[in-house]
């Protein structure tokens, strides 16, 4: 069996999706691994660092693709503007392919890959059980992700975000508001602590109150009565509409102080929320910084242009697209364990094998045998 690493080929993406390390492991347990030379170079992995792991550096693409029985990658196969993907189409019926998928946005991209007759799981599909957390590459690009939209705000800021006594008077700390406390917003919380801000969070779920205060963050305690708010796979539902308006009306009151706001809410499959509305950033003082890490789904605040920075009534908008991969050293050393351990339950006895009554297996699994076979991207294409 041949495991290939390609080169991403998204614009900006530098992450890869092992690392020599990983690779080494992959080869001592007697499993071929073929890299795109330049694959690991971005993240400044070198290829005779993967060389050196027992790697096998291949010289284009199309060789990788049509030579390996499982592909890993970060993102999701390339489009090409709604057309067939060429990265698909490089690819060999029966074989495996492992990344980002995304199917919930992308689910004619699933059909796709089942008439190829591709086996493919997604690593943002991973359930969120305690068995799968060497597995949860969400989490860990989210801590990455949270951490780096601190250090954003902080630098967009004209102001400190620590107290500062000098000579010429005592600075007061910058006030910040974090909104969602999951992966993301927990790191965002303790980097902006670190930095000497003083925080608040608001989440609806009253349980992640003592994880905010843990880290030295404030908690809005306002109650939200809503519905449930996390499916069976972990990850968050949306709210009913009252609720929604409830929690917008919380938020503005804490939005008029405070420095910079961190947005974190995402639904899978849907656009993300709007927390924050264009008369919350109207009654914001100018100077003030917001970094709306639900971007690349719409952003949680209405003003957001992804992928752009603009200025709004004197507020700064941030819309980054793919965080994580600002930070390509760490994100592809977490990605690549995350992908490795998934590689490791997939594969026995150097050979790959499917147990489809595994909740792991069976929750991440897109497509298989020529079907679509995750039941939330087969009830979007229904739709249809």
């Amino acid at each position: 069996m041949i495991v290939g690493v390609p080169k991403e080929i998204r614009p900006n993406e530098r992450r890869v999706a092992l690392v020599p390390e990983s690779v080494n492991k992959l080869t001592t347990a007697g499993i071929d691994v073929l890299v795109q030379a330049g694959a690991g170079e971005n993240a400044f992995f070198l290829d005779d660092a993967y060389a050196a792991a027992g790697a096998t550096i291949s010289s284009d693409a199309q060789t990788l693709f049509a030579s390996a029985g499982v592909v890993v990658k970060v993102q999701r196969p390339d489009s090409n503007g709604g057309q067939p993907s060429p990265e698909i189409a490089m690819m060999r019926s029966g074989a495996v392919l492992i990344s980002f998928l995304q199917p919930l946005f992308n689910p004619e991209q699933a059909k796709e890959l089942a008439d190829q007759g591709i086996t493919s799981f997604s690593m943002d599909a991973v359930p969120r059980i305690a068995r799968a957390q060497s597995m949860d590459a969400l989490s860990s690009m989210s801590s990455i992700a949270g951490y780096k939209a601190a250090i954003i705000a902080a630098e967009s800021l004209g102001i400190y975000l620590p107290m500062m006594v000098t000579a010429a008077g005592t600075t007061p700390p910058a006030k910040g508001l974090i909104l969602g406390a999951g992966v993301a917003g927990l790191q965002a919380i303790a980097t902006a602590r670190r930095l000497g801000a003083v925080v608040k969070a608001f989440d609806v779920r009253p349980a992640v109150k003592e994880q905010v205060e843990s880290l030295g963050a404030t908690f809005i305690e306002e109650a939200i009565h809503t519905d449930e708010i996390e499916d069976e796979g972990g990850y968050a539902k949306q709210m009913n509409q009252e609720a929604q308006h409830l929690e917008q009306d919380l938020i503005h009151i804490h939005a008029k102080e405070s420095d910079f706001i961190i947005t974190t809410a995402l639904i899978p499959g849907r656009d993300a929320p709007i927390l924050v509305t264009k008369e919350m950033v109207q009654d914001m003082h100018p100077g003030a910084v917001i970094v709306d890490m639900a971007a690349e789904a719409g952003g949680n605040c209405e003003l957001t242009v992804p992928g752009q920075t603009v200025v709004e009534y004197g507020v700064t908008i941030h819309g980054p697209l793919d965080i994580p991969s600002t930070v390509p050293v760490h994100a592809s050393q977490l990605y690549s364990r995350n992908m490795l351990t998934l590689l490791q339950h997939l594969i026995v006895d150097g050979e790959l094998h499917f147990d489809f009554d595994d909740t792991i297996t069976k929750g991440c699994c897109i497509t298989y045998d020529g079907k679509v076979v995750h039941e939330p991207t087969l009830a979007l294409l229904a739709a249809k």
